[in-house]
């Protein structure tokens, strides 16, 4: 189990990056516009650093949606391995059974 701060603030900065999601999108495609001047794509450079770090999608850390462990992600359950197998294995996971052969 991860510690609840970082959970608690995994989930903030989600928030943030949801807040400034569509502001970041606009800015970063007037960055690299060829059909706008030098100054218009610097300006729009500057405020993207000007931003809060915390609104970059890439500060986001993928954790387990049970307990929040960090490490060991499986992204198409949202669960960590340790959790999945657990689950698979107690049944609660439909359609997934333990493999041998």
């Amino acid at each position: 189990m991860a510690k609840k701060s970082k959970v608690a603030k995994d989930a903030q900065r989600r928030e943030v990056v949801a807040r400034h999601a569509e502001r970041r999108a606009v800015l970063k495609r007037t960055a690299v516009s060829p059909h706008l001047t030098e100054e218009e794509r610097a300006a729009a450079r500057l405020a993207l650093q000007r931003m809060p770090r915390d609104a970059s999608p890439t500060r986001l850390r993928n954790r387990d949606a049970v307990d929040g462990r960090p490490r060991g992600h499986l992204r198409t359950f949202g669960l960590s391995r340790v959790r999945f197998r657990q689950m698979a294995l107690d049944g609660q996971l439909p359609g997934i059974t333990k493999s041998s052969w």
